[in-house]
């Protein structure tokens, strides 16, 4: 994640007008299609925009309602320390069994729109974001508004949490080839209407996601390892005694 994204920006201006009271607390931002006007911004942006805002405690996003400001200056609660690990376990089992469900409910549009993912991905432009665009389809083809919400959190926490970003960086950029294979797998069982298949190739794409995080982490914890004694080696040796 090279760039900085754009929804952030978006994020930052939103955030500087609800501290200088352009939209108090109580107040329901407008709607989607003016903020994405006033910001020159699309829709789909303004929207990661607002998944951003509420997972930082700025806004309630209320169905059927619209998106309102919360009092920042209440007390909130702690934010609470999510790993790399824990997300992906989460991921798996919740976009495991989307998987299997929009198996059953995918349409053809849909299929389409995740081939076109998948062609991104293969040529390296935006791959990152074709790559999420490709879990969104699919949570979405599920007709599951709840799914669909859990998997954009996931991937909100995946793109505001340091310790998560950095985790994933050498990952993801290492295995392009078998990220792109996996999500092949995952279509093919969605395109077969195979809920079996399209759940076992969904849980098989996280299950080697999960463990390159351990072996990134075990090799970062070796390499901790081999410093701690090479300093303490410079501490404590004799050599200077015996050459």
């Amino acid at each position: 994640m090279g760039s900085r994204r754009l929804f952030w920006e978006i994020v930052e201006q939103i955030e500087r007008r609800i501290d200088a009271g352009d939209y108090p607390p109580g107040s329901r931002l407008p709607p989607e299609r003016v903020l994405a006007e006033q910001f020159d911004v699309s829709r789909p942006t303004i929207r990661e925009a607002i998944i951003a805002l509420e997972v930082r405690g700025r806004v309630e996003v209320k169905t059927s309602s619209g998106v309102y400001v919360l009092d920042s200056n209440k007390k909130q609660q702690p934010e609470i320390e999510v790993s790399a690990f824990e997300l992906t376990q989460a991921r798996a089992l919740v976009e495991g069994e989307a998987a299997a469900l929009a198996a059953t409910t995918i349409t053809e549009e849909e299929l389409d729109k995740l081939e076109e993912t998948l062609l991104a991905m293969e040529s390296g432009i935006n791959a990152d974001q074709a790559d999420k665009e490709f879990h969104r389809i699919i949570s979405k083809a599920t007709r599951n508004k709840a799914i669909l919400m859990a998997v954009e959190k996931f991937w909100s926490l995946r793109e505001s949490r340091e310790n998560i970003i950095q985790a994933y960086a050498g990952v993801c950029s290492s295995s392009a080839e078998a990220r792109m294979n996996e999500h092949r797998n995952i279509f093919n069982g969605l395109k077969n209407r195979n809920a079996e298949k399209a759940r076992a190739a969904m849980h098989e794409h996280f299950n080697r996601l999960i463990n390159a995080l351990f072996e990134a982490s075990e090799a970062q914890a070796l390499e901790e390892i081999k410093r701690k004694s090479s300093e303490t080696r410079g501490l404590y040796s004799l050599n200077h005694l015996v050459q």
